[in-house]
């Protein structure tokens, strides 16, 4: 926890894309993602329950590549090691681009890294403290 009272954590991430509708598609079908505001068809708000991601839309010509957008990456939390394996195998499938494969760390987290639609990286993280966590 937060040692800041009342912080309760990074909850909260907002992306520009170059397609709204085919990211809201990929972090629904990809990540279970549901919509908790689709304010019109440039922007839309998901949630996985804990947390809150914005999807903005931007204008053909902004920033293509990832290093212009300055977003090294994200990371979505996974119960255990095992699982982001198979997160790895089920994406895989559905050809979502693995940007660096599944790889067991010093510290016993273990991760994969992908892409969205827009090369954003996605790290699906085992990480032995926070995936214990129970959210409230």
């Amino acid at each position: 926890m937060s040692q800041i009272p009342g912080l309760r954590g990074l909850r909260h991430i907002a992306l520009k894309v170059r397609d709204a509708a085919q990211s809201k598609k990929f972090y629904q079908e990809v990540l279970g993602m549901t919509v908790v505001w689709e304010p019109d068809d440039k922007n839309v708000y998901l949630s996985t329950g804990c947390d809150n991601l914005a999807i903005h839309e931007v204008a053909e010509g902004f920033a293509k590549s990832a290093e212009e957008r300055q977003l090294d990456h994200l990371g979505f939390i996974v119960e255990s090691a095992d699982r982001v394996r198979e997160l790895e195998r089920e994406f895989v499938g559905r050809r979502v681009p693995i940007v660096h494969p599944f790889k067991i760390h010093r510290d016993g987290s273990a991760s994969f890294y992908c892409a969205d639609p827009d090369g954003i990286v996605i790290q699906m993280l085992y990480e032995p403290q926070l995936s214990l966590q129970v959210l409230k």
